[in-house]
């Protein structure tokens, strides 16, 4: 299974944000901006840091896309 952070990429362009504004609003680390942007898996922990620093749901930034 693959993770897709599409959803994330296209939230940030809409709020006129960069990957380093939202690093700094949700307190983590570039590593782990890094990881997302190689759209490798990161914790939950990352994903509510993110999620609450953007105010949405897990479900609005990333995405399961099952490999075939």
């Amino acid at each position: 299974m693959t993770v897709s952070y599409k959803k994330l990429w296209k939230m940030l362009i809409d709020k006129d944000m960069l990957k380093k504004d939202l690093q700094k609003a949700a307190g983590i680390s570039w590593a782990s901006v890094t990881k997302m942007s190689k759209g490798e898996a990161v914790s939950m922990e990352i994903l509510m840091k993110v999620c609450k620093a953007l105010h949405c749901d897990v479900g609005e930034i990333v995405e399961f896309i099952e490999d075939v």
